[in-house]
This record gives C-alpha cells, sequence and structure tokens, in this order.
C-alpha cells in the first residue's frame, strides 16, 4: 500500500458563517434494511475483503423519482442467507421497496463498481456492474425488470478479471455509449500470501492482509458500442491496453482540456493515477503525470481510491479531487486550462485532515448557494490496527468542507448535523435529490450494515435549478453533455457522468445552487458539440431539456 505521510496543515479560525445545510440520517425509516455484506466483520485476511463497492442513484423506471441501487459483496465462509445486490423503488413519500427479486437483479457475487447509461437508446437506463470474476451488462426491459445480457453484448470476455471502475461514454461521439472498464489487480485466492507473510503484508508493523503492492496490476479495456446492442473489444487499438502499471478504481470521464472530446480519469491505488486523453481518432494517450494527475504535489505515488469532477472555483474549467489511504491529505486539482493541472490542496485548505482512509467524494453545492462543496466518506480498512493505535480506528466519520468562495474551502464538523460525525466503514457514495424538495441527499454504502440515506434539509432559503437532459442524436442519456448555468457574470460548469464517487453514479439530473437568484441561463453543450440555450429560466424548478428541441413535460416532478 502506498504509505505517503503528508503532514497536516494547523486547522485556522472558523468563519463563523451559517452553513445551510443539515443532514438527518432516514435509513431506517426509508426501509434501507438490508446489510452491504463484504468480507469479515472484524477480521480480513484477503484484500478482497476490504475493498468495498458502489451504489448509484438512478430512475430504473422513469417515474421521476430516484431510486436505489446498492452493491454488496459475499464473505469467504458462510456468507447469509439472500446476500445481494439490492434494488429499491422509491414510494414518492420517503420509504422505498426492495425490489430485487422481481426486477431479476438478484445476485451473490464480490460486485465492485456500477456505472449507469441507456446503452441501446431505448429510454431506459442500463446498468453495469463490475465484479472479482466476470462483469455483468443488466439491460432494463421498461417493464421493472433487467436481463443480463452479457454475452450476448460481447462483453463476457475469456478472462477471470477484478473489475472495478467503469463509465460509459461516447469517446467516438458517434451517438452510442461506449464502455470502459478499469481493472485493479490479478487475485488468485489460493496462491494469495497470509497476513504478515511478505514485506508486503505488514502496516506499522502489525500483520495486515496483502497488496496492492505485490499483485500483479490489472490491465484496463475499451469497449465500442457497435450500435446493434453489442460491443467489440478496442482496448488494443486504442492504446488503453498499453497501460499494464495500475491499480485502477473508479473511472471518470470529462472533457478535462476543453476540445469537445470526452477524456477519461482514473483514480489508482500505490500507483500514479491516470489521464487517458483523447485523440479524437478512436485513440487515447496516458497523461496522468505530464498533466499533474499522476502523484501528489511532492511527486510520491499515492493510494487513490475515489474521485470527484466539477469546477470548485467557478473558472468554467473542470477540476479533480481525488480521495487517498490514511496518513495523507486527498488532491484537490485545480484545472489551469486545457488539462494542464496544479494540485491546490492546501492552497484551498484540504492539507488539515489526513486521519481517515477516504473513499467515496463529491463535488457538490450542499447549501444551494452557488458554491460545491466537497464531500467525502472514510472508513479503515485494517481491522486489527485500532487494537494497538487509537489514531487508526476502523469505523470514522464522514468529512464535510464548505467552500468560502474564491479557491477556500472550511472543514465543517459540526454545523452540517449529527449524521456527518456518525461513524461507520464507509465506501461508496451516490449525491442526488431522492425526495424532489430541491436539494443534495446523500445514499452511503456501509461495509456490514445497512446503507445511510442521509436527507438533506436546506434552510437557508437559496434558490436551485436542476437539468436534465434528452439526447437525440447523441446519446439517449446525454452522457459527456456539458451544462453552463449563468447568474449574472457568475457561471457554473458541470458535466452529466455514468461514474464517479467511489465506483458508484450519482443523480442524472445535475443540480445547480443559484443563491438569492431567482433566474438564470442554462447553456448546454451536447456530446455531439452543439450548443443550446435557454435564457432566463426561473429558478426553483427541473428543466427538462431534448436536444434540438428544447423544454418538454417532466416526467413524474412533482
Amino acid at each position: 500500500m502506498a504509505t505517503r505521510k503528508a503532514t497536516v496543515q494547523p486547522r485556522g479560525k472558523l468563519s463563523g458563517l451559517p452553513f445551510g445545510a443539515r443532514f438527518q440520517d432516514v435509513t431506517a425509516r426509508a426501509g434501507l434494511r438490508r446489510v452491504t455484506v463484504y468480507g469479515g466483520v472484524d477480521r480480513k485476511d484477503y484484500i478482497i475483503e476490504v475493498t468495498g463497492c458502489g451504489c448509484a442513484f438512478l430512475d430504473y423506471d422513469n417515474d421521476g423519482w430516484l431510486d436505489i441501487f446498492v452493491l454488496s459483496g459475499v464473505r469467504l465462509s458462510d456468507t447469509p442467507e439472500g446476500t445481494s445486490n439490492r434494488l429499491y423503488k422509491n414510494n414518492r413519500d420517503g420509504t422505498f421497496t426492495d425490489v430485487t427479486k422481481e426486477s431479476g437483479l438478484l445476485k451473490t457475487g464480490w460486485a465492485c463498481g456500477v456505472c449507469v447509461g441507456d446503452y441501446n437508446n431505448d429510454g431506459f437506463e442500463d446498468l453495469f456492474v463490475t465484479y472479482w470474476g466476470h462483469n455483468v451488462l443488466y439491460r432494463n426491459n421498461g417493464d421493472g425488470t433487467f436481463s443480463d445480457v452479457t454475452p450476448s453484448a460481447g462483453l463476457a470476455g475469456s478472462t477471470h478479471r477484478w473489475g472495478s471502475g467503469c463509465t460509459f461514454v461516447d469517446y467516438n461521439r458517434d451517438g452510442h455509449l461506449d464502455l470502459f472498464v478499469s481493472n485493479y489487480l490479478e487475485f488468485d485466492l489460493e496462491k494469495a500470501p497470509k497476513p504478515g507473510q511478505t514485506a508486503n503484508c505488514e502496516y506499522s508493523s502489525t500483520p495486515v492482509f496483502c497488496g496492492p503492492r505485490g499483485y500483479p496490476h490489472g490491465q484496463h479495456c475499451l469497449y465500442r458500442n457497435n450500435g446493434d446492442g453489442t460491443f467489440i473489444d478496442v482496448s488494443a487499438v486504442s492504446g488503453v491496453a498499453a497501460v499494464r502499471t495500475s491499480y485502477g478504481f473508479t473511472a471518470i470521464a470529462a472533457d478535462f482540456d476543453d476540445d469537445g472530446w470526452p477524456d477519461i480519469f482514473v483514480a489508482c491505488d500505490s500507483t500514479p493515477s491516470l489521464l487517458f486523453m483523447n485523440n479524437h481518432d478512436g485513440t487515447f494517450r496516458e497523461e496522468g503525470a505530464i498533466r499533474g494527475v499522476a502523484f501528489s504535489e511532492d511527486g510520491q505515488e499515492q493510494g487513490g481510491m475515489g474521485a470527484a469532477v466539477g469546477d470548485y472555483d467557478l473558472d468554467g474549467r473542470l477540476d479533480i479531487l481525488k480521495t487517498n489511504f490514511m496518513d495523507d491529505t486527498s488532491n484537490l486539482y485545480h484545472n489551469l486550462g486545457k488539462a494542464t493541472f496544479e494540485d491546490a490542496t492546501r492552497r484551498a485548505g484540504l492539507g488539515v485532515e489526513n486521519r481517515f482512509v477516504s473513499w467515496g467524494a463529491g463535488i457538490v453545492d450542499l447549501d444551494n448557494n452557488g458554491l460545491p462543496d466537497l464531500f467525502i466518506v472514510t472508513g479503515n480498512v485494517y481491522a486489527e490496527l485500532e487494537k494497538h493505535f487509537a489514531k487508526y480506528p476502523l469505523r470514522s466519520q464522514r468529512l464535510l468542507f464548505r467552500n468560502l468562495g474564491k479557491g477556500r474551502f472550511e472543514e465543517l464538523l459540526e454545523e452540517a448535523g449529527p449524521a456527518i460525525a456518525d461513524p461507520h466503514v464507509s465506501r461508496g457514495c451516490a449525491f442526488g435529490d431522492f425526495d424532489n424538495d430541491g436539494d443534495l441527499d446523500i445514499l452511503i454504502v456501509n461495509l456490514n450494515e445497512p446503507p445511510s440515506l442521509l436527507r438533506n434539509d436546506v434552510t437557508s432559503g437559496n434558490h436551485w435549478l436542476k437539468v436534465k437532459l434528452v439526447g437525440t442524436k447523441s446519446n439517449r442519456s446525454a452522457i459527456g453533455a456539458r451544462v453552463v448555468v449563468k447568474v449574472g457574470e457568475v457561471t457554473q460548469t458541470q458535466e452529466l457522468s455514468s461514474q464517479s464517487s467511489f465506483l458508484s453514479c450519482n443523480d442524472f439530473r445535475l443540480h445547480f445552487g443559484l443563491g438569492s437568484a431567482i433566474k438564470a441561463e442554462i447553456q448546454v453543450r451536447w456530446p455531439n458539440g452543439i450548443w443550446q440555450t435557454l435564457a432566463e429560466v426561473p429558478a426553483d424548478r427541473l428543466v427538462t431539456i431534448k436536444e434540438g428541441i428544447g423544454v418538454v413535460p417532466n416526467a413524474g416532478w412533482k
């Protein structure tokens, strides 16, 4: 494991400004009762037991209300009966119904990542789930059920891989969603060393599970959509397969150099993170190091886990937040333009926190004031350490950094409610408005516990806009579209992505806080490069925009 020791910045005096968002844990009330089983509870002997998995907010039945999909693993022995990934249907009253069995999504295995996208352009969002083992493509049948179409789609593969990150991305801009998959490492349970057996099986002189260093690296894959429901493996011809020395986790596609073509960032564990730049001809070149996102500010490899993409300083360029292993800070990579990045972690105020292993993350406006905040979930991987070192607890809190403007943040410890301080062994998280009340709620995966659903109650009175996109010439999900919301001279920029956080997927309805503004201009750059503008859109509403047409009626919005 990468063991960079980052010096912690002193915490400055808090601004004292009120924070207009407060989170309440409504998990039990919402009916999310199933435990996310993942390895042993008090002891984990192998790395397969600790990485955990992601989750998704998605509207699988097109009723205008977000449903929930939570992945799960198994145990090496005595896996509880009924262990499975779980699909929860939104009842539109703050509660959910478990519809896993009737939906066709009941499956037991070591699930890792999920990405959402309408790969066949039929108007219903499909699911791709990565596994240690064989990944699965679930086609949404449009009637509340899903079908495993992995073999017929050409995605079964012949190699037993550890799929981790995944993202649907129209890399060639032909209107059909392609698929990128990052692979973590090659793992064979029968050959895996035991805790303490080698130099890669200790942490702070304590025997722990082995890896990732010492295991062969995973090989990443790119599949091109043929437009007929099938895919073809183009990993070699695209240049993706040439990158063979990384332990890949979360994969996010976005246009980092503003040339109108999607690039792909991969957060990597104990190896340099990757940035695949799109050559516009079906190929990619990997330039993470020369563009400033592969290493820490002092040039060290880090234990990269999750990532989020957004414009935190409102300069119109997409920045990257990457989470890392304990004793290290998260990275905030500031985009200087044309995908040249600088590490702004300490200047932004994130250097005050290095206590925890950090995983899922978001660059999201939680209080609707027009300034994107930073949210991170945490949880250790070594159950053995807290017995010897109080500073390494297994369960740990969530982290929230409030955006102060001008590129600066401050960590809030109590101001956002007790749900932020609740300790868990968390991994993936997703952001979305499950109760359609105009703010962003948070779904969190907790290992060997039920998930956490944090309802956001915004009390600031700030205004907001949500933008849902429907592609016509572009892919139906509009993945890769860029939305710019302008209030006076201030602009907010977001792109629609199929994966974010840690192996998870956010609400496809892009959310913008407006502060005191009661109207805004919306500009959309569709994945094919064509811009569309709506002037003076009133605040506090969902706006559904259809490519080439304009505003159309919302589905099911209250």
